[in-house]
């Protein structure tokens, strides 16, 4: 008890300090585990447990929010896998030929280690993508999507080359799982009658881990299971509300997977000093990742913020070498080394991608040489016409402000939200809704030319979201000509929007208490 106690304190310690210099938590979390091994603290069964726990319920999540269709789009499942392929072409021939220059480590590879240790490397981490689109508030933005779909095919990529490399096949039991397919309608009924409160909450659990268990006793991967469970009900109204049940467990369990990250070891210096050289490798596959996503007609913004995301290594890579250590192909050390590798991505990554906008804003005239002069339908421009007020984030608060404002102002009122899904239903509703998405610069400068656009009113359920689209309005050219308001969940969220150029902030826990009094009041007479 005393040890979990130790653990979260420390962890709690170091996320609070790294979110004051403006980075993600998990940068945190990972700093602490280090801290705690270096004080000799082990793993332990609870932080591994805790570990698997977290990353099972991020992909049941995962699934809750998926559509199949998704994965088998071109610029998903043909990336994932032309990526792959290029980064083994790479990364093997040039550690074969590092290893030949007499480069510790390398130098006792064979092509076959070289193959395998290249092949690791290849993988990115759902766990943390997924973890850094949450905090940002951008899972249903295209490029969160297709970094998902991408990361989720190169899982089961992963999967099937542990599967033959085992030499063990799954059992032939793995055929029943095809009933699965009807069994959706009595999964279906079963939320359907779990209610909203902590029934739907339990019952999240038990397809999570339940579809875990059931893979796993037909010789395949669990955390394959749980994400099968999950899409098999992501059609269902409750879905979304479940996936908000189990989003703070979620979250904390994950803080054991990236806890046990950091304390998988402290390498000797050559160790660290090989670790550091596979970090400075990861170029090559951000690169290799922008190359291929527009040659495959995604415009420079989406290619370049999906590729920041995927800049790092996985936990799978972990997975395929201890598979080669075990074979002979590996030595145990590299373990160590490829876990420290891991480590030191996510601590860069983290940072990278929460400045993912303005980095592409930076570099912006070099990136727009290499779009295709096609796009992908979801990337062309749409045209905003003769709107004059424009409401980002078509949730609950959005469209609630898009009813309201319709009818009393003198302006046409247009919905903008990035989610397709979102823009076909508001449609079907009769509402005046296009997709677009208020953190892309290159949104903006349209707008700044059509000229039309006086108010802009930011409902993004994020507040990362918010002030990332705060900044790209006040940036562009069209800054000069609106007017500025964002909706805010905490006071002192307010006082940051207003720092940042945002004319107007909006609480609406504490005004929607005003609102409803002056409704009360003017009832009362």
């Amino acid at each position: 008890m005393y040890e979990a106690i130790i653990w979260v304190a420390v962890a709690f310690a170091m996320g609070v300090a790294v979110r004051q210099v403006g980075l993600p938590p998990l940068v945190g979390y990972l700093a602490a585990g280090f801290a705690l091994h270096a004080a000799g603290v082990s793993k332990g069964p609870l932080i591994e447990n805790l570990a698997d726990l977290g990353v099972t319920l991020l992909l049941f999540s995962i699934g809750l929010k998926l559509k199949l269709k998704s994965l088998t789009a071109p610029h998903v499942w043909g990336v994932a896998t032309l990526h792959l392929v290029a980064v083994v072409a790479v990364m093997a021939p040039l550690l074969l030929t590092l290893g030949d220059l007499g480069l510790p480590y390398l130098s006792s590879l064979d092509y076959r280690a070289a193959l395998l240790l290249a092949f690791a490397l290849s993988f990115s981490s759902t766990v943390f993508a997924v973890k850094v689109f949450e905090e940002q508030g951008r899972e249903s933005s295209l490029h969160a999507r297709t970094a998902i779909g991408m990361l989720i095919v190169q899982d089961l990529i992963a999967v099937v080359f542990l599967a033959a490399s085992k030499g063990e096949p799954p059992s032939i039991w793995a055929l029943s799982l095809l009933l699965l397919l009807p069994a959706r309608l009595l999964l279906k009924w079963l939320m359907e009658r779990a209610g909203h409160g902590e029934l739907l909450l339990l019952l999240g659990f038990l397809l999570a881990f339940g579809g875990y268990a059931l893979f796993e006793a037909v010789g395949l991967k669990g955390d394959l299971g749980a994400l099968v469970l999950g899409m098999l009900v992501a059609d269902h109204p409750k879905a979304k509300e479940m996936f908000g049940w189990l989003m703070g467990f979620k979250d904390l369990f994950l803080v054991g997977f990236f806890l046990s990250i950091g304390l998988g070891g402290v390498p000797s210096l050559p160790d660290l000093g090989m670790a550091l050289f596979l970090v400075a490798l990861i170029p090559v596959k951000t690169l290799l990742y922008f190359g291929v996503l527009t040659r495959f007609k995604l415009r420079a913004r989406t290619a370049t913020l999906t590729s920041l995301a995927l800049s790092d290594y996985s936990e799978f890579g972990l997975i395929v070498a201890a598979l080669g250590a075990k074979t002979g192909w590996l030595s145990m050390q590299w373990l160590l080394i490829i876990a420290v590798a891991v480590a030191l991505t996510f601590t860069l990554a983290a940072p990278l991608n929460a400045f993912a906008h303005r980095i592409y804003d930076w570099a912006r005239g070099f990136l727009l040489r290499f779009e295709t002069s096609t796009r992908l339908p979801e990337e062309r421009p749409v045209p905003l016409g003769d709107a004059e007020l424009l409401i980002f984030g078509m949730g609950r608060v959005g469209t609630g402000a898009y009813e309201a404002l319709r009818g009393e102002l003198e302006m046409r009122v247009l919905g903008v939200d990035n989610d397709t899904a979102v823009v076909n239903e508001q449609l079907a509703a009769g509402r005046d809704v296009v997709k677009g998405d208020p953190t892309d610069i290159d949104f903006w400068e349209r707008v700044a030319q059509e000229t039309h656009v006086r108010v802009v009113m930011l409902a993004l359920p994020n507040h990362q979201a918010n002030l990332d689209a705060a900044f790209e309005v006040r940036q562009s050219q069209v800054a000069p000509e609106v007017w500025l308001a964002a909706i805010a969940h905490h006071d002192d969220d307010a006082r940051e929007l207003e720092e940042h150029g945002v004319d107007a902030a909006f609480n609406f826990y504490s005004q929607a208490g005003q609102g409803y009094a002056d409704l009360v009041r003017s009832t009362l007479g």
